[in-house]
This record gives C-alpha cells, sequence and structure tokens, in this order.
C-alpha cells in the first residue's frame, strides 16, 4: 500500500490466493505464439509486467478447440504439449509474486475456416458482420467437445504450475456469449430458449474445469457488462446472468469488458473515448456480486484507477493496452514516479500489428513484444564517450537523443523550429488525435532529465557537426504537393499537375503546422489512404470548412481497418459535413476550382467555389545532409528522414541507431 494509491497497492483475496495489488493485465493477443506454444518472447513480455507491477497476469486467449484458429499458429490451451512452457512462464513471474492464470476460449461464428480449414461453429446459422462466413450449427456431439477443451485446458493449467483458469468466450460476442444472448441463439434444444437453457454450456463448462482445479486454485470467468447493441444483454441482463453464475459456487471472480464484433470499438476503442467508458455498466453489474470484480475501458492514469476503486467501480484495475505502452506503469504509480509513466495514446497501433500479422507492438513503446533484444530497463552504457549530434527534435530525434544520453554519450539535439514533437505535435491539434501528444511530450520530459543540450531554432549543417564524432539524422521529410497519384508513377518525376503551384494548395502537414486562415470550401486530396487524410479532413471540418475529400481509392482511408476504428471515424466525418468522392483522380486545379476525374468511367466534374486544396500524398526524406557527410563521420538515418512512414519507425529507428553508436 502506498501513501498516494492506497487502494491500488493493496493487496485483496483472490479466491485461494492473494493479489499483492490491484493491478490486473487482462488478456490480449500477441502473435508471439509459435507452433500453437509459447515462446521465449512470450516469457520476456509477461515477465516485463511482472516485474513492473502488475499482480494478476491473464495471458493471451488459447483456443480451447481446434475450431477456433483465427491466425495460424493460435497457441492450443487443449494441448499437453502446452504443460512445460506454462511451467516456464509461471516460474518467471512467480518470482515477482505475480499471479499467473491461462484463458482458453472460443470465438465461435466471429471468425472464419481460412486458417484451419475447418467450419466455423456457432449454437445458431447467423453469421458474424466481420467475417460473413455461414456457420455450422453445433450438435451436441460438437457442445460435449468444446466442453472437453475447456476441461483439458484447465487440466494442462493446473498440472503447467498456473494460479488459475479465466474462462473466456462470454464477452466480446465469443461462442458462449453466443449461447447466451437470445440474439444470436435460436435453439430449442436443451441450450436454447430460457435463461437457465442459454446458460447450460457456461455452467457445464465451468463445471468441468473446477473438476480439474480443485479447490486450491483460482477460477474466474471473463464476462461482457454490457453486448452494446440493440437485441443483445445490455447491463442489467448481465447482471441477473453474473449473480447466477455466482451462485453456483465455482467462481473466484468475474473480469468484465464490453462489445461485439458488432462494434469492436466498444471493446477497446482508439482516442478519444473517455476513460473509464466501460465502468458504468461494470458497477451495475458489480453491485448483483460478492466475488471481487476486475473492470476495464481506456484505464491509463492511476489517479482515475484509485478513483474507480474508491467509488466502488472494480476490485481490480484491469489494463492491457497501458500495460503494452509501460510494463513498468504499476511500479511507478505505486513507487512515486507517476510523471515518468508513457501513457496509452489511443492509437490502437498494438492491434495494428496483430491485423498485419506482426508480433505486438506499440506507437511509442519498441520495448513491446521485443524485449529480449530492447529492454529499456538493461540499457548497456557505452564503453566510450563520444560528442553525439542529433538533427531533428520529432519523435525519431527525442527518442535517439535520449537513449544516446542515457547510455553515458554527450549529446546535443538540433531542431530548427521553436518547438519539440515534429509532426506529432501537429497531429494532435485535431480533437481525435490530441492524445498523441503523449508521445513526444513523453520523450521531451525524459530527454529534458538527462544533461543532453537542446538547441532550439537551430538548423544544423556540416559545418554545425565537424567536432561531433557521430551524428543521427532525424530531419523529417517535407509534404509532397504536385498533386499525382500512385496509379501514375511516370509522372512523380516530371512536371506537377496544372495548378498545384497556386497559393492555395499545399500539404497537409504546412497546414496543420501554420495554421492559415481557412476558407468556407476546401479540397482534401488524400492518395495515402492512412489516417494523415482523416486527422486533415477533421480538423478543416472542425474549423468551419465544407470538405471535399477526394481519393483515388475505393474508400476514404481503407488502412484504418487495422486499428479498427474506420467505422469510428467514418461516422465522425460524416457527421462534420465532409463529403466523399471515391475512385477520382485530380486533373487540374484553378484559383476557386477542382476538376475530378473517374478512374473507372472517365467521366470528369468540376467542384466550384473551392478556396483551399490540401494535399495528401506522404514526403520527401529530408535526407540532403546525410549524403553530404556520409562516409566522413558515424552517421545514422532515421525516421522518415530515412523513408517517411510512421511513428513507431521513427522512434524504433532512433532507439535501435542510439544502441549502435
Amino acid at each position: 500500500m502506498t501513501a498516494d494509491y492506497p487502494l491500488l497497492g493493496s493487496p485483496l483475496k483472490l479466491g485461494p490466493r492473494t493479489a499483492r495489488n490491484r493491478i490486473w493485465m487482462t488478456a490480449h493477443a500477441t502473435l508471439l505464439v509459435k507452433d500453437h506454444l509459447f515462446t521465449k518472447e512470450h516469457i520476456a513480455y509477461y515477465t516485463a509486467r511482472a516485474k513492473g507491477g502488475a499482480a494478476v497476469i491473464t495471458m493471451e486467449a488459447m483456443a480451447a478447440h481446434p475450431t477456433t484458429q483465427p491466425y495460424k499458429g493460435k497457441a492450443f490451451a487443449f494441448d499437453p504439449r502446452m504443460v512445460p512452457e506454462y511451467r516456464k512462464l509461471a516460474d518467471a513471474v512467480h518470482e515477482y509474486g505475480t499471479l499467473l492464470l491461462s484463458q482458453p476460449w472460443h470465438r465461435g461464428r466471429q471468425t472464419n475456416g481460412v486458417t484451419n480449414g475447418l467450419p466455423v461453429w456457432a449454437p445458431s446459422a447467423i453469421p458474424c458482420g466481420v467475417y460473413r462466413e455461414m456457420p455450422h450449427v453445433m450438435t451436441g456431439k460438437d457442445i460435449a467437445e468444446i466442453i472437453e477443451g475447456y476441461r483439458l485446458s484447465a487440466r494442462y493449467s493446473r498440472e503447467g504450475g498456473l494460479d488459475g483458469v479465466e474462462v473466456h468466450g462470454m464477452s466480446h460476442g465469443y461462442l458462449l456469449n453466443q449461447f447466451l444472448s437470445p440474439a444470436t441463439n435460436t435453439r430449442t434444444d436443451a441450450y436454447g430458449g430460457t435463461i437457465e437453457d442459454r446458460m447450460r454450456i457456461v455452467v457445464e463448462i465451468l463445471d468441468a474445469c473446477r473438476s480439474e482445479l480443485g479447490p486450491d486454485m483460482i477460477m474466474g470467468m471473463r464476462i461482457n457488462s454490457d453486448d452494446g447493441h440493440e437485441g443483445g444483454l445490455r447491463p442489467d441482463d448481465w447482471a441477473e446472468l453474473a449473480a447466477r453464475f455466482e451462485a453456483t459456487g465455482l467462481i473466484d471472480y468475474i473480469s468484465m469488458s464490453h462489445g461485439t464484433y458488432i462494434d469492436r470499438m466498444k471493446i477497446y476503442p482508439t482516442s478519444p473515448e473517455e476513460h473509464g467508458f466501460q465502468l458504468g455498466a461494470t458497477e451495475t453489474v458489480r453491485k448483483a456480486l460478492t466475488i471481487p470484480v476486475v473492470g476495464v475501458g481506456r484505464i491509463v492514469d492511476p489517479d482515475e484507477a484509485e478513483g474507480y476503486l474508491r467509488d466502488g467501480k472494480l476490485d481490480f484495475v484491469g489494463m492491457a493496452r497501458q500495460l503494452i505502452s509501460d510494463a513498468d506503469w504499476g511500479e511507478k504509480s505505486l513507487s512515486g514516479r507517476k510523471t515518468q509513466i508513457r501513457p496509452c495514446v489511443g492509437a490502437n497501433w498494438c492491434m495494428s500489428t496483430i491485423f498485419a500479422h506482426a508480433a505486438i507492438g506499440c506507437i511509442h513503446n519498441p520495448s513491446a513484444g521485443r524485449e529480449l533484444e530492447l529492454n529499456e530497463a538493461d540499457l548497456p552504457e557505452t564503453p566510450a564517450r563520444k560528442r553525439v549530434a542529433v538533427v531533428g527534435g520529432g519523435p525519431a530525434g527525442l527518442r535517439a537523443a535520449w537513449t544516446l544520453a542515457r547510455r553515458g554519450h554527450a549529446v546535443t539535439l538540433f531542431e530548427a523550429r521553436d518547438t519539440l514533437g515534429g509532426q506529432v505535435r501537429w497531429w494532435s491539434k485535431a480533437e481525435s488525435r490530441r492524445e498523441l501528444v503523449g508521445i513526444v511530450n513523453f520523450l521531451e520530459a525524459r530527454l529534458r532529465e538527462t544533461d543532453a543540450e537542446i538547441r532550439l531554432g537551430t538548423s544544423a549543417d556540416a559545418a554545425t557537426l565537424k567536432d561531433f564524432d557521430a551524428a543521427v539524422i532525424a530531419a523529417g521529410s517535407t509534404g509532397i504537393a504536385h498533386g499525382w497519384t500512385m496509379l501514375r508513377p511516370e509522372k512523380w518525376s516530371g512536371p506537377a499537375l496544372p495548378g498545384t503551384d497556386l497559393p492555395h494548395v499545399m500539404p497537409y502537414g504546412r497546414m496543420l503546422e501554420t495554421d492559415p486562415e481557412i476558407p468556407a470550401r476546401v479540397v482534401v486530396f488524400d492518395t495515402m489512404g492512412g489516417r494523415q487524410g482523416a486527422v486533415t479532413a477533421e480538423y478543416l471540418a472542425r474549423r468551419g470548412a465544407i470538405v471535399e475529400f477526394v481519393t483515388q481509392l475505393g474508400q476514404p482511408s481503407p488502412d484504418l481497418a487495422s486499428s479498427r476504428d474506420w467505422g469510428k471515424v467514418h461516422g465522425m466525418l460524416r457527421r462534420l459535413g465532409v463529403r466523399f468522392h471515391v475512385d477520382r483522380e485530380l486533373t487540374g486545379i484553378t484559383p476557386d476550382t477542382v476538376t475530378l476525374r473517374d478512374l473507372y468511367t472517365g467521366d470528369t466534374e468540376t467542384l466550384q467555389g473551392i478556396g483551399m486544396v490540401v494535399m495528401v500524398q506522404g514526403g520527401t526524406a529530408n535526407d540532403a545532409l546525410f549524403h553530404e557527410l556520409d562516409g566522413q563521420m558515424d552517421l545514422h538515418l532515421v525516421g522518415d528522414a530515412m523513408a517517411p512512414r510512421r511513428v513507431n519507425d521513427a522512434i524504433k529507428e532512433g532507439e535501435l541507431a542510439a544502441r549502435r553508436i
């Protein structure tokens, strides 16, 4: 217990065990699995969070049956090969007094059969709106197989030395949620109809798992506190279900979440979202219970967490994305170092990495999922102190300078502008991206704790760097505004599209940085398909412009599918009055018109009364200084100066360069 956070730091009984504090890392996918088993990378990932203060860790959801494989290699909880893997993990986290739980689960209709070649199983023949695959209606034999899979999962958890099992599938619209909800269960046998019959498979699974675990291990369950859609289970429904589950005497706690795949932004919303947004519904369910409750919902700040505990909304503070961002959140919170917490900024880059079938990552914690190679707490000191220049004060330069200074180098950072943060600070001017400023605020604060020299308003050239031993070039990029799409590569190095040299035409970065007067009607031309166009359109619309969003792609900002918030963003932009023109390219710009061409019909149309044209076309790397000095000194090119890409790339490359010097 600590003076600042007496409840957050206090122990609490959890069935037959005791959690040392109220910080709980909830389950989330990592894609660190190989051959359906955990790996040494898994051990390092969970150990970092145990060492960092998490009292309980629920490992990522593991398949309770072969029919739930959303991607190749998903961990199999029913496989006896998991036993020695569990032992390695348990030994590692138990060293820090952390309780470790497995989470067997089944996705039901919310998957497809592409990975495993098997039909999708569900209680009824109702397809998922995301995967749109017609499911096989489970037979009594199928249900028995699922129950047996959960039983084996519990047995191997016990044999592997874990502390318990969190039975999953009742939340997020997964298989057991599909049985419980009358919206997705139209069965007329013993597993459908009344609430008792819809609960039957869950109770049988709980009974099977408890028979394997015995009284000396923890057993909990993950449920929703609100499905969040018409016809689904709402807070009062879940309160009744939770009370009935507790009355079985089989469970020691309940962990609650929100939402289904009908609207995944109710599960893991991007910024902006009210912190603790799920806890009103969680509190409703908790009032029906006496066992401990784990609550979640964008909890990122220890003051908020303590308040939720004090107000009785939850008993344990559940976190996933915040502990991806900062494994040491608990230790920092409970040791008086709150100001050093790296905040989760709600970017959902962790989701984007999973979408790309890459290992878990964080937009500004390069160590996440790479603890074995990029452990922040075990940074090797330099054997020889050098004078190192860092050119550029964006995320790449800030990260490089911070790591270089901590390693013992004499660091000077040059930033031509009067503020640090680069494009991230410009992006945070948009309402939906305001939390992104936490990325550069964190880095700037950490850098200012070191003895690094920061020179603002100072450009660096070859003469400036002549007395340095090494340099990191993190000078960023300059926005492109030539007007051509990627469909015309032959045009990129030739004359620009007619009209792009007019003063009211500019790249989006310049517009965000300079805050020009915004006219009544603006065209945003987005060839990239990422978040840049959406941020630009939002910023302009909130400043009163009618925005015409033009793209050669089939939909606006399709890359937002990876962070799961394309629907949320499109809805926001439509409510702001943004008009979308897809499958279009620009063919000409005048002082007050823009002409568009349909890619597939060749038809043209002219938009009248356009006072500004903002180009979202990527950037050109500011690498001239690097090439001028190449071969003359120890030189490293990082971030957008290497190739204009993403924030996480810039930060990771800044870190790696700083470790090489």
